[in-house]
């Protein structure tokens, strides 16, 4: 499993090793002791899963303190473009995004830790989004940026986006900053 590191600090790109023969293939996807070696000291307590068609973008979701979650991500059917937002305040990247394409093809994962702002684009129809969280869902804890918050300028590669009315009424970055 290779772990590499992205612009922002503690944010991974991980890449498991695939293994192919006449049957079809193998993976190992989680490896305890490899992730704690990487610097991942996080438990996972939940793990959730969204079928999407193409177009939907769903995000940037988190949630706030005492409740925040990191996330490990993937692509189990399909492809996505995968966005984080740095909501950490003491941050060299606050307010910047980062965005990485995973697929099922390459198995490609994405570790954001607690302090991030998350959401992702389905480039084909009937993606999968798997993730594991280390935190349980909290309704109260919930928030959000909006997808299209012009100061953060993600390039999303939709021009038509299907998105939750939920989402549609999130606030920016700066609107919530001032909150």
């Amino acid at each position: 499993m290779k772990f590499t590191e992205t612009p922002m600090e503690g944010l991974l790109l991980i890449e498991p090793q695939r293994f192919a023969d006449d049957r079809g293939t193998f993976m190992e996807a989680f490896n305890l002791r490899l992730f704690r070696n990487h610097g991942i000291q996080h438990d996972f307590v939940q793990d959730n899963e969204s079928i999407s068609k193409k177009n939907v973008i769903r995000g940037l979701h988190f949630q706030v303190a005492p409740n925040e979650q990191g996330k490990l991500v993937r692509v189990l059917q399909g492809r996505a473009m995968d966005v984080v937002l740095d909501l950490r305040k003491d941050s060299k990247t606050y307010g910047r995004s980062f965005s990485v394409e995973l697929t099922a093809s390459a198995s490609n994962m994405l570790w954001i830790p607690p302090g991030f702002a998350h959401g992702f684009e389905a480039l084909e129809e009937d993606t999968i989004f798997f993730y594991k969280v280390t935190n349980y869902y909290h309704k109260a804890a919930e928030a959000g940026i909006r997808f299209d918050d012009p100061e953060i300028n993600i390039q999303w590669k939709t021009t038509q986006p299907i998105v939750s009315e939920k989402d549609r009424l999130l606030p920016t970055l700066r609107e919530w900053s001032a909150m």
